[in-house]
């Protein structure tokens, strides 16, 4: 067996900025390895090339297997690989962020531990949820409030349109049968969007358990985020498997969750509500944070690091 051929390391300079990559490339039954400073793709149709520096994140879906060159190359490039369901449904794991720079994860973390921007984000949050709507004025409870009757009023217009007799949204997390088919199909649905979500976080190097509405768990903000699309991607969805029956509920459920993700881009949509809530003034996430730069703590402000600080000649 011969040895890939190495390729020079990959400079800074010659990375394409984030916010001109291609955000997310999927790929499934495919072998994923590396040729020069680009990944491959190989299946029956053939070969593709993709230049490394140009994505954001590798989703691998079912079927993939990926080399170690290939993952080498991925983290010299800035890029993560995140193994994920088909179609990006479902989250199983991440490899290295596509970030360089700890900024968004430092944003993420300021405004969760200070009391005013950790309000102003989760209320940003619920905002988001009614458009066009003058919800300044409402308290959190009041927001709240505003949510869960929004929600149960989606289930009964679902309902009404598919059809489907419907009491509450009822589950036992430790017996999935035992709820009814729609039921079924929204615990689903949600897992399918949990997924989705959690692997864009990842991706872009943030914290899943530093939420701002959903505190105390390790996927915190995933829930909080997943809450800003579920009336639009996976409450419409569980209704219309649901509704068109057969004898796997919860496979019909992830089929059309995953399409209406592909057809909705979510993925953009949540990069670009990510940066609208951690870092408002720049919601197109359009500054230059992929740089590799390494600084060292000071109160005054931070200074370069790599550097020597001392101004005494030691004994040795």
């Amino acid at each position: 067996m011969t040895d890939t051929p190495a390729a020079h390391p990959i400079r800074i300079g010659e990375l394409v900025r984030a916010r001109d990559r291609l955000s997310f490339i999927y790929l499934e039954r495919a072998t994923v390895h590396r040729d020069g400073n680009a990944v491959t793709a190989t299946d029956e149709r053939g070969v593709v090339h993709i230049p490394a520096a140009t994505i954001g994140a590798l989703l691998l879906g079912p079927g993939t297997r990926v080399t170690h060159q290939a993952m080498m190359l991925l983290a010299e490039s800035g890029s993560t690989a995140v193994w994920v369901g088909e179609r990006g449904v479902r989250y199983y794991a991440h490899g290295r962020s596509l970030a360089r720079s700890s900024r968004l994860l430092e944003a993420q973390a300021v405004a969760v531990t200070n009391q005013t921007s950790r309000l102003r984000v989760a209320r940003a949050m619920y905002e988001m949820r009614f458009p066009g709507e003058d919800v300044a004025g409402l308290t959190m409870q009041q927001l709240r409030g505003r949510e869960g009757a929004r929600i149960r009023r989606l289930y009964r217009i679902h309902a009404e349109r598919t059809g489907i007799e419907w009491n509450r949204r009822q589950y036992d997390p430790t017996d999935f049968a035992a709820g009814d088919p729609v039921n079924q199909a929204l615990s689903s649905a949600t897992t399918c969007l949990y997924g989705i979500v959690h692997a864009v976080i990842v991706a872009l190097g943030c914290s899943p358990g530093l939420g701002f509405v959903h505190t105390g768990h390790e996927r915190s903000f995933v829930f909080d985020l997943a809450d800003l699309y579920k009336a639009e991607f996976a409450i419409p969805a569980a209704f219309d498997a649901a509704a068109d029956g057969g004898d796997d509920i919860p496979a019909t459920t992830r089929r059309a969750v995953r399409d209406a993700i592909h057809t909705g881009h979510l993925l953009e949509r949540c990069c670009t509500d990510i940066y609208t809530l951690l870092l408002p003034a720049e919601p197109d996430g359009a500054a230059e944070w992929d740089t590799d730069i390494v600084e060292l703590w000071d109160r005054k402000g931070n200074v370069a690091g790599g550097t020597s600080y001392s101004d005494e000649e030691l004994p040795w």
